[in-house]
């Protein structure tokens, strides 16, 4: 079977969608007058949690090597932190045709669209909001369950790459930020939004004594979980668990999104 895309050009993508950036591309972002949210997810080590939330184990490698892993009250767990482009309507980039007005220096997720990220979630046409006609030409993507173009494999590994080298430092912005609440992986995200400033002036400050991890960042961590029987079966591990979010904080429902 193959899977062929061509871009039609439709915005579909460039509008509402969170862009997943790394370091680098959020400060250009930050310092051009964009705003960055900051998504945060956690796992429990060990298996431990709710077997309907819990990541089966050919995903817990891939989890593991892009997240933190930090002290959630008693509980050992790894925290999963996304700075993405804040796009609410049409990226403020994307030109009244529709085109990029960044485009040489887009984002590199954005280079890699309509692929996924995720070795362990599969390209489906039919979960993009591209129109039908977008996968009836062009080149082949995949043949034979293969990505056939090598230069888009290097841009994934690349992201990926990213994901788990600069986790630390992004760990360590968040302990700048005050930033200390995640959701549960599978359940949901908590979000913020850092002013930029705070948030320009803590990534100066981990670029300049470096990000290599400290105690500080990798404690004192919790988990907002919003069902109150979800909650009490995870109070049983010991984790610090949030009831009241602060004000700077949004939790955002998966559960709910994929109902």
């Amino acid at each position: 079977m193959t899977t062929r895309f061509s871009c039609t050009g439709c915005g579909k993508c460039c509008t509402d969608h969170h862009v997943p950036l790394t370091l680098p591309e959020a400060r250009r972002w930050a310092l051009g007058g964009g705003q960055v949210i900051v998504l945060v997810e956690a796992f429990l080590r060990d298996g431990e949690g709710p077997s309907s939330l819990r990541l089966p184990a050919d995903q817990q490698e891939h989890a593991r090597r892009r997240s933190l892993p930090v002290l959630c009250g008693q509980a050992p767990a790894f925290v999963s932190i996304t700075f993405a482009a804040f796009n609410q309507g049409r990226c403020r980039n994307l030109m009244a045709d529709n085109r990029c007005a960044i485009y040489e220096e887009r984002p590199l997720v954005c280079r890699i669209y309509p692929m996924e990220i995720n070795p362990h979630i599969p390209l489906r046409p039919e979960a993009k909001e591209c129109p039908t006609e977008a996968w009836d030409t062009g080149l082949p993507l995949i043949h034979g369950g293969r990505l056939v173009d090598t230069e888009l494999a290097s841009l994934i590994e690349a992201s990926r790459q990213a994901d788990r080298d600069q986790i630390a430092a992004k760990g360590l912005i968040c302990s700048a930020l005050g930033i200390r609440t995640a959701a549960l992986k599978g359940d949901g995200f908590t979000t913020y939004l850092p002013r930029m400033d705070a948030f320009l002036f803590a990534m100066d400050q981990v670029e300049r004594k470096g990000s290599v991890l400290n105690e500080e960042a990798a404690r004192d961590w919790s988990l907002h979980i919003p069902d109150p029987e979800l909650a009490q079966r995870l109070a049983q591990t010991g984790a610090m668990l949030e009831a009241l979010l602060s004000n700077d904080c949004v939790f955002i429902s998966l559960r709910r999104a994929a109902a």
